[in-house]
């Protein structure tokens, strides 16, 4: 897989802003992809130095909309979230200092 197939996304929350002052940052990833692979991914991307890598499958939770025509449920879809740390002499991900 190619760099750009493996990071899909980054993950913007309350918990993952708190992390960007020490070079922690949270993306979505493919369900595929391994540590290593995010990390070459995430090196290449981005031309920094990656620490460590964690990874977790979250799981889609249920939605259910009341309308006039009655009741509607669903879900949200399932996904794989990679925490990475850099380096301390790695710089930092531009696209994340704008948001700090």
């Amino acid at each position: 897989m190619e760099a750009h197939e493996i990071i899909k996304k980054p993950l913007l929350t309350e918990k993952s802003y708190a992390g960007i002052g020490n070079k922690v940052y949270s993306f979505v990833v493919d369900k595929r992809a391994n540590k290593v692979e995010i990390k070459n991914a995430v090196e290449t991307l981005f031309a920094v130095q990656v620490e460590k890598v964690n990874t977790c499958m979250v799981k889609g939770h249920k939605k259910v909309q009341n309308t006039k025509a009655g009741r509607t449920e669903g879900r949200t879809s399932d996904y794989k979230k990679a925490i990475v740390t850099l380096k301390e002499s790695s710089k930092t991900i531009a696209f994340f200092d704008s948001l700090s």
